[in-house]
């Protein structure tokens, strides 16, 4: 049984993607990356879709290795004849049986922490990895084929680049600490729109921006699991730095409608940003938010970058969507102290053990 506010977004996204996902009835659905964070929203979804929206429902098929993924997210799922899970590394060409209609690349390593210790599997995985689905989609003839980039392949962008469209070419170090992630992903990307001009594989690129929600782990890393884990256990919130890098967040629930909106969206070879405009906040007032969610005052200490953590972290990240607004009618709607609120109950519900 899915944790109350989990099921709660899963209905709210459902809600909001019930007119295009009509397309996907009777289809089948190859995931990879589908125990992670983003894709067990997108399961549930699936598995949703199919007892309440479709006439016919779709066929999910999972891949997963779960170096970063973890097989507590396939529970109750495994008994559906609806979803198959096949335990295997994308970085490995994979044949898989009968038709395909959709394929999303979700695998990746997205962590700072864990792409510094895993450089080699995060650049094969999008780009290895990425060319095995794209061989596979073009096999299968597939409807859409959706690749998950990331915000990271603009780097660090000029100011006047901020909020930064889809036609910013990026400002990356292709030899520094964070390339293996960035410089993938931007191949990935290339990979994508090769198969397209090449084969017509009808590709789509997504570039998430700071997605965070239920389902991430208490030790994930990234700035809000850190944040809202240390405050459970009364522990100050570590912020790197001078704290007055800038960044903007992205509940789940509107990233995902997003995803899937492009997903089935018509045409190949399109990038869209998917994230939120607004609400663009430093760590020092981004620690204030978490601190004013708990009874007890949080202190807040500034901290050398740890060595594990890659350098060169961009000063600023906010993504203009005017793209996504304009052709998908994507509008994000939580607000960050709303969606952060949701995200401390599910750790403290969760995570039991989270707290001083």
């Amino acid at each position: 049984m899915k944790h109350p506010i989990v099921q709660e977004d899963i209905d709210v996204i459902v809600s909001a993607i019930k007119k295009e996902a009509k397309q996907l009835e009777g289809k089948r659905i190859l995931i990879t990356g589908g125990t992670g964070f983003l894709g067990n929203y997108f399961l549930s979804v699936f598995y949703d879709l199919n007892k309440k929206v479709l006439k016919t429902p779709c066929k999910v098929i999972v891949i997963d290795n779960y170096i970063t993924g973890d097989k507590k997210n396939i529970l109750g799922l495994e008994k559906s004849s609806h979803f198959k899970f096949i335990e295997h590394d994308v970085r490995v060409p994979i044949k898989v049986s009968g038709n395909i209609d959709y394929i999303i690349h979700a695998a990746g390593i997205a962590s700072p922490v864990y792409y510094m210790k895993y450089p080699l599997e995060t650049i094969e995985v999008a780009t290895k990895g990425t060319q095995n689905m794209l061989e596979l989609a073009r096999l299968k003839k597939v409807k859409s084929f959706l690749f998950f980039s990331s915000s990271e392949i603009y780097g660090d962008p000029h100011k006047d680049h901020i909020p930064t469209p889809e036609s910013y070419r990026g400002h990356v170090s292709s030899t520094g600490p964070r390339s293996c992630y960035d410089e993938s992903k931007r191949l990935g990307e290339t990979l994508c729109m090769t198969y397209s001009k090449i084969y017509g594989v009808p590709v789509k690129i997504v570039r998430p921006f700071n997605v965070y929600g239920p389902g991430m782990k208490p030790n994930d890393d990234r700035v809000l699991p850190k944040f809202l884990s240390h405050a459970c256990m009364g522990k100050s919130l570590p912020i790197h730095g001078k704290g007055l890098q800038t960044r903007t967040y992205c509940y789940i629930t509107d990233a995902t409608v997003g995803f899937l909106k492009v997903l089935l969206s018509k045409g190949s070879g399109e990038v869209y940003n998917i994230g939120n405009n607004e609400g663009e906040i430093n760590l020092v007032d981004l620690a204030n938010v978490v601190s004013g969610l708990f009874d007890n005052k949080v202190s807040v200490v500034k901290i050398d970058y740890p060595s594990a953590y890659p350098a060169d972290e961009p000063n600023r990240r906010c993504p203009s969507i005017t793209k996504a607004k304009a052709n998908l009618g994507f509008e994000p709607q939580m607000e960050l102290k709303d969606g952060v609120s949701r995200l401390l109950q599910w750790y403290k519900e969760t995570y039991p053990n989270l707290k001083a």
